[in-house]
């Protein structure tokens, strides 16, 4: 069953080839459109509040914004030696575009959100399957409620195979009912996508993906393996961001063909489970003062993506990378940044660029 799926994804990659050639000739330049003059004071009272309002040892250097509004890009900026041709550093923004390999797989009938992870690394497993490690599956996975009761530090994760220190690592709590936020977790979907597929997560979104959109094949860093790491480790220029972005607010739609299937952005985009800040344990969060009011990351989680305020939904990553997608507003927010500080970064975003959108 294996061998007959990879064949069905090498039939679709000659398929996507063919699509991308034939559509290469298009004119793939995001269009420009000019800002509101609103717009403009909100950027530059923006970058002023970045600079002026973190205090201490709190830092918020701003790296890039980018703004579409109605398809266009009204506004883009640069600072602190960061260019337009510069790859950024993604971290966590990594996942929004595992996931969407992952809706690419499910449409080419090569895997389902309900299929146990287990399932796919027989010669992995620990000696004694564990009842929950055996209900874990990928749409788990995608929610970050695969049953862990601390998150794998993906920092110290020294395991020399990640899969299988990630199926060594105890499933305290039964699937899909708890939520931690969990990285290797996104790398076993990387790891599954070579399983299914045969190819690199990062060669698989090739042509389903980076060509029709225009991005150049960005570099994504690797396990010991040699698997893209899934969770982090991509990088990507900012325009790249704002392009996903785009695409995901046009319902998986760019230049009239639809790339990501509409009914897959619907679901990396809308509200699956309660969430709360990285490293927050969510029974902490009365006590902590955390509310779906006053914190972006308590709004709830998607597929690998987080519900925000305004009826938006974003990909986040450390330090500040965020592509937002508001339907509402018919806009787009890219900001590449390097902060030590999160909520209070929220703060001013929402205090001076949503508005002005």
């Amino acid at each position: 069953m294996r061998t007959l799926r990879i064949l069905a994804a090498v039939m679709a990659t000659a398929v996507m080839m063919q699509f991308t050639a034939c559509d290469s000739t298009k004119n793939n330049e995001l269009k420009r459109g000019k800002a509101s003059d609103e717009l403009i004071a909100a950027a530059d009272a923006f970058y002023e509040a970045t600079r002026t309002e973190p205090q201490g040892r709190d830092h918020i250097n701003l790296h890039s914004i980018m703004v579409l509004k109605h398809g266009k890009v009204v506004l883009e900026r640069w600072y602190n030696g960061e260019s337009a041709d510069k790859p950024h550093t993604m971290w966590s923004v990594s996942k929004t575009f595992t996931a969407t390999a992952i809706g690419f797989a499910i449409n080419e009938g090569l895997i389902k959100v309900d299929d146990p992870v287990f399932s796919f690394f027989p010669e992995k497993l620990p000696a004694n399957l564990d009842e929950n490690l055996a209900r874990m599956t990928i749409r788990d996975l995608l929610t970050m409620t695969c049953g862990h009761d601390v998150a794998i530090d993906f920092h110290n994760f020294d395991a020399p195979d990640w899969v299988e220190g990630f199926l060594a690592y105890p499933v305290t709590h039964t699937p899909g009912t708890y939520f931690v936020y969990n990285s290797v977790g996104t790398y076993m979907l990387s790891a599954i996508i070579y399983k299914v597929t045969g190819q690199d997560m990062n060669d698989y979104l090739d042509t389903r993906l980076w060509q029709p959109l225009g991005i150049e094949k960005p570099e994504w860093d690797k396990s010991p393996q040699g698997l893209s790491c899934g969770g982090w480790g991509l990088h990507l220029k900012t325009e790249d961001m704002a392009r996903m972005g785009q695409c995901m607010l046009q319902k998986g739609k760019w230049n009239g063909k639809q790339v990501i299937p509409k009914s897959w952005v619907k679901e990396m985009s809308t509200y699956k489970v309660e969430s709360g800040p990285a490293g927050t344990r969510l029974e902490d969060m009365p006590r902590l003062g955390i509310t779906k009011e006053n914190n972006q990351w308590a709004k709830g989680y998607c597929y690998q993506m987080w519900i925000c305020a305004d009826n938006g939904y974003r990909a986040d990553g450390a330090n500040g990378q965020y592509f937002m997608v508001f339907p509402d507003k018919d806009a787009v927010l890219v900001l590449t940044t390097d902060s030590n500080v999160y909520q209070p970064y929220m703060d001013i975003i929402w205090k001076y660029l949503i508005p002005a959108l």
